[in-house]
């Protein structure tokens, strides 16, 4: 059987001549393998040199994102270290606020609690490089979250502690309701001027002129002004926390049941009413229900003793 053959007629352009080629077909096979095999290299090749520069842009971009990374974890440790400063110094002055507020010093080891320790370091074994790097800034940001939320407690603690010391600073009676002389001091027993028996004294007198000012010597409301066998014209205050004050003998009451007055406010004038020998101001304080000296509240600088 005779070999299958290809004749491929080549015309040139211009006057040379036509020539004429015989291929076998063999040949044309070998011919077009080579070829096939020669375009799949060059994809291969083409797809290699591809794929190598979208690796080598890949980690360029992953370089400059490292980069800007650890840029901001820098940043953010700087950031870190300030915050820490800030609450470190806020912490202290908590410290000295809590004094003020007569409150006990914050436990150490509550303090720890709140801060951090090692413990907080156990899940970082084995972790390098910028990972370990941001749960550090996970782990020291967790504790400055802690520290906060402490103090923020603490202040909380002291706001309501010195709010309650003010109230109750306010609600002491710490001045003298009148200026004058002392004239009879506070006692369990003593005889009385006009009735010349036995009884309890349970305030001081204190001589004044006639129409001389009485002052709230706290601030509270007004539970009784009235005229009260004895006692004459008579005001009771309440300050709240148990404290009560009362006011005798005054000529005239210049408040009425149920008004709020202040520290150093006009109440009443000095007198005579009730049974008194002479105008003066019979001045009682009580607490929770007993009474006490009127002279452990207050430093009488005003009242000139006998």
């Amino acid at each position: 059987m005779a070999k299958r053959r290809w004749t491929l007629l080549l015309v040139p352009h211009g006057s040379e001549p036509s020539r004429i080629v015989e291929v076998s077909y063999g040949v044309l096979r070998v011919a077009a393998s080579a070829a096939v095999g020669l375009l799949v290299l060059v994809l291969l090749a083409g797809y290699a040199t591809l794929s190598h520069t979208t690796d080598l842009s890949r980690t360029l971009r992953l370089q400059q994102e490292n980069q800007a990374l650890a840029r901001e974890i820098g940043e953010l440790n700087g950031q870190l270290a300030t915050l820490a400063d800030t609450i470190g110094q806020i912490s202290q002055r908590d410290a000295r606020i809590r004094v003020l507020a007569n409150l006990e010093p914050i436990d150490p080891q509550v303090q720890a609690a709140g801060i951090g320790g090692p413990a907080a370091n156990l899940g970082l074994m084995g972790v390098t490089g910028m990972a370990r790097r941001s749960a550090e800034i996970r782990v020291d940001l967790s504790a400055l979250i802690r520290r906060a939320n402490l103090l923020a407690s603490s202040f909380r603690e002291a706001a309501d502690s010195l709010a309650y010391h003010t109230a109750r600073l306010a609600a002491t009676p710490s001045i003298m309701p009148t200026q004058g002389w002392l004239s009879s001091a506070f006692s369990s027993m003593r005889a009385h001027p006009i009735l010349h028996t036995a009884r309890p004294h349970e305030g001081i007198d204190v001589s004044a002129p006639t129409g001389s000012p009485i002052e709230a010597p706290a601030a509270g409301v007004v539970t009784d002004a009235r005229w009260e066998a004895g006692y004459g014209n008579k005001i009771v205050i309440d300050h709240g926390f148990g404290i009560t004050t009362k006011f005798a003998h005054a000529s005239k009451l210049l408040v009425r049941t149920g008004q709020r007055v202040s520290r150093g406010q006009r109440i009443a004038l000095v007198g005579n009413s009730g049974l008194a020998t002479g105008p003066h101001l019979h001045y009682e304080v009580h607490v929770k229900g007993r009474p006490v000296n009127p002279l452990k509240y207050v430093l009488p600088d005003g009242v000139v003793t006998d």
